[in-house]
């Protein structure tokens, strides 16, 4: 009896698994050689910190942005994610939950070396971003790194802050939480984002956009 092959249409499914586990396989190597090199760039900002903890901060960064954008559903572009939750598609993904829940994983490291940082730019204006920004212990945000999962829609984008497009300043209240020193700063911005839903928080215009 001859054996026939299935019908295309069973091969769907099969493809399409087969495609998300390449994709999957792809992030985590590209994940692999970020966390890494943010390791290595850290360790180099002061003689002082430990590799350890430049370890758990790149390793917990990376995996938790990756686990928000499951977790929210993220679009590809950063733009359609805050249009999305905007419309009432999406519950959460501007730049600041991404900086608060990436922060809420961070502050929880017993960190001796390293300090976490809130900084912002174009505050209270529909072109504010939020980040982390990590320093050794005791140094200003200038000397540190950014900790972006919004731009890239959950791919970690991490590099100096003197190096960024944004003029970064420190907001205290915020990296008081960060540091254990303060309440949880996420209340207040959602009360600003509620009073004004037309502030499209997080997402600044680029070129060509």
């Amino acid at each position: 009896m001859p054996i026939h092959p299935p019908p295309r249409r069973s091969l769907v499914p099969v493809i399409c698994l087969l495609a998300a586990g390449i994709f999957v396989q792809s992030a985590a190597a590209t994940d692999e050689k970020s966390i890494n090199g943010f390791r290595e760039a850290m360790i180099k900002l002061d003689p002082s910190i430990d590799p350890a903890e430049a370890q758990m901060v790149s390793e917990t960064s990376h995996h938790t942005a990756r686990d928000l954008q499951k977790k929210w559903r993220v679009f590809p572009f950063a733009l359609v994610q805050n249009f999305l939750i905007h419309v009432g598609a999406r519950d959460r993904g501007f730049c600041f939950h991404w900086a608060h829940d990436i922060g809420m994983e961070l502050r929880k490291l017993p960190l001796k070396t390293m300090e976490l940082h809130w900084a912002e730019a174009y505050p209270n204006t529909h072109l504010e971003h939020n980040v982390v920004v990590v320093t050794a212990r005791g140094q200003p945000i200038e000397s540190g790194y950014i900790i972006d999962g919004w731009r890239a829609a959950g791919r970690l984008l991490w590099w100096p802050v003197k190096k960024d497009e944004y003029p970064w300043k420190e907001n205290p209240v915020e990296t008081a939480w960060l540091q254990n020193r303060g309440p949880d700063p996420l209340n207040s911005l959602n009360a600003t984002a509620q009073q004004d839903p037309s502030t499209n928080i997080g997402a600044r215009k680029r070129p060509g956009s």
